[in-house]
């Protein structure tokens, strides 16, 4: 979401020469053809309900609770009072700050987030709490709507100067992410009502476009719109109505879509979240029409950012746009990694997983939930991080309680609410397990509940335990990293498996299942270098899955330099704006397990030996209130 201005305030400007690393290159997909007559015919892989899952203890669930004492510790009537007072019924409530304050011209995007993640997180935990949220704010939505269906925390008169060509910030990204909010409530909490406030904002907007020629409403598509084709095809899926997809096409945007079509990056100079949004709509589109166009631009658009304009932690854009693909050792500073692009871009990789039970998009997956969201939420309070610094030196920045509700703050909502939602897929013969989150799936159409013990990534095992009350036959395929290269090994009930699987596949056991059948998979992790692909001498660290993060102390940090201002850029001292210089690294082997060691006692955590500066490396999700550096300039000396 482009930012207006910027919040960040403790970071500095001229941030774009220090090293960067980027994603490594993870195997090429296989996308085989799925093209038939019908939806399922082009899903392989379907996703469980969140009400099928639950998680246990873990790094997840306890992100999970810190969300949930989160949203239910703001003031239903504060995030209604811009809904209230544009519909004129009066309001006593005191407005919210930051991108939610009355004159901020977003008003409203973060209440429909709020829905989402109430209703999603209500769904995950069985909390009647959540969904009674999302019901009320719906209930009073409901009061706040016009006649004409419009509803909104801005008058519709923002639309007009849309329509004119007049200087506005972005109203149909605000009104997405309301109608996303109602469509999720009407989802996870079968609400009737919220269907019924969504079809009135669908008829405005129906209403609003129908009299603009191709070519004006290509004008308003000029302006980031959220991801509006995304909702309006979700509402067709939901509802079995293909009267909303003529809608949705509108918002189809044929300029950006026909490069990618082609097989063409042409995404240099464009604002990555404006983008990735459309991108999911037309995936959508695909899923609901078939048309392999929309399949190409979705595959097409995924392959080039992530293999091209990723960093290592699976995050993409810098200063939120796309430059000079391939050249992310020049493209680091404080303003890197936006977070919505890594909650929008694992959106449209579930997508993709669904059409071809690619493990490459489940690897990409695991790397950007594990270091790209993961960790961007303050333990303590959780606000949310909105961008992720990619330049060695700074730290995360986290916004103010009630004073921030940035985009990263609704979309962050949204990721803690549903970190069940790609764990596990089925088809009609089995299930996939993508991610080793300590969890339990509920199959009931097969009558098998799924189990799975684990403390990943703290061990390098997981334990999957069958419940059936009859013997069922079901092939579980448990996906075998990119980074297992170190080999592993599978027990069948205490016995030890003969065969394995190769890293970034699958390892299947089809079979007949008993209660009580256990499998364990061990997979040894290991320590690698990330080279950037632009300069080899810039690496990153990572073990197993994870981006290691070193620390580099809190020199210079106070308790108002740890958030951000809400908008406006604050006056500090000038020091406070720099990031801290890294140490330079000297390989003195090529084996980093020679002079990166695991520090004893500490779980993930590992010391450099024999530096100038030896420093301690720890997960980058678990770096909090310090600074850090993840990318680090060699010096391999002369010759090498």
């Amino acid at each position: 979401m482009t930012r207006d201005p910027r919040p960040m305030t403790a970071f500095s400007r001229r941030s774009f020469v220090a090293a960067s690393a980027a994603l490594p290159l993870l195997p090429r997909l296989n996308f085989a053809s799925l093209l038939g007559d019908s939806a399922t015919s082009r899903i392989k892989a379907r996703p469980f309900d969140l009400r099928q899952v639950k998680l246990g203890a873990g790094p997840f669930r306890d992100a999970m609770e810190v969300n949930r004492r989160f949203l239910l510790s703001l003031d239903p009537d504060r995030l209604l009072h811009n809904f209230r007072v544009t519909a004129g019924i009066p309001s006593s409530a005191e407005p919210l700050g930051g991108w939610e304050a009355p004159d901020n011209e977003l008003r409203g995007h973060f209440v429909g987030h709020y829905l989402s993640a109430c209703s999603m997180l209500g769904a995950s935990l069985d909390d009647s709490e959540l969904s009674a949220r999302s019901s009320q704010l719906t209930a009073e939505f409901a009061k706040c709507q016009q006649p004409n269906g419009y509803l909104s925390a801005f008058p519709e008169e923002f639309f007009d100067r849309l329509r004119d060509g007049r200087g506005v910030w972005a109203p149909f990204y605000t009104l997405h992410k309301i109608m996303a909010g109602l469509l999720d409530t009407y989802t996870y909490n079968e609400s009737d009502q919220a269907l019924q406030v969504l079809r009135g904002m669908v008829r405005w907007t129906g209403g609003w476009t129908g009299p603009f020629s191709s070519a004006h409403m290509a004008r308003v598509l000029e302006r980031e719109y959220g991801g509006m084709n995304e909702v309006l095809y979700e509402l067709s899926a939901a509802t079995g109505r293909d009267s909303y997809q003529p809608l949705a096409h509108k918002f189809d945007q044929d300029v950006f879509f026909t490069p990618l079509a082609e097989g063409h990056d042409e995404l240099d100079g464009l604002h990555a979240n404006t983008n990735i949004p459309k991108v999911i709509g037309a995936a959508l589109r695909y899923e609901l029409t078939g048309e392999p166009r929309y399949r190409r631009i979705a595959e097409y658009f995924w392959e080039t950012v992530t293999s091209r304009r990723s960093y290592c932690t699976g995050g993409t854009s810098d200063d939120e746009g796309w430059h000079d693909a391939d050249t992310l050792s020049k493209q680091l500073g404080g303003y890197t990694h936006e977070c919505c692009c890594t909650y929008n871009m694992l959106k449209l990789t579930r997508h993709l997983f669904g059409w071809s039970a690619d493990p490459a998009l489940a690897d990409f997956y695991e790397r950007a939930l594990f270091n790209g969201v993961l960790g961007t939420q303050h333990p303590a309070d959780g606000q949310k991080l909105y961008y992720v610094a990619m330049q060695s030196g700074y730290w995360k920045l986290f916004g103010q309680p009630l004073h921030s509700f940035w985009c990263c703050s609704g979309t962050g909502a949204e990721s803690h609410a549903k970190f069940g939602d790609s764990i596990y897929f089925h088809d009609d013969d089995g299930i996939w397990v993508n991610l080793f989150i300590a969890s339990e799936v509920n199959w009931a159409e097969k009558g098998v509940t799924l189990t799975q013990d684990t403390r990943f990534p703290d061990e390098d095992s997981t334990t999957l335990t069958v419940r059936c009350k009859r013997p069922v036959h079901m092939a579980l395929r448990v996906r075998v990293p990119y980074w297992a290269t170190q080999g592993g090994s599978a027990m069948l009930n205490g016995r030890k498996l003969d065969a394995f699987a190769a890293p970034s596949s699958y390892l299947v056991l089809d079979r007949v299942w008993k209660n009580g059948d256990t499998v364990k998979v061990t997979m040894p992790m290991s320590l690698r270098a990330c080279a950037m692909p632009d300069d080899p001498n810039v690496q990153a660290f990572m073990y197993g899955p994870l981006v290691l993060a070193g620390k580099l102390g809190t020199e210079g940090l106070t308790a108002e330099t740890l958030r951000a201002a809400p908008t406006k850029p604050r006056a500090i001292p000038e020091y406070l704006t720099k990031p801290i210089d890294a140490p330079v690294l000297k390989p003195p082997s090529d084996d980093l397990a020679s002079w990166i060691r695991p520090v004893a006692g500490k779980s993930l955590e590992f010391r450099t030996t024999g530096q100038e500066q030896d420093v301690t490396l720890v997960p980058f999700n678990r770096v909090l209130d310090e600074r850090y550096a993840l990318y680090w300039a060699w010096d391999v000396g002369p010759g090498a």
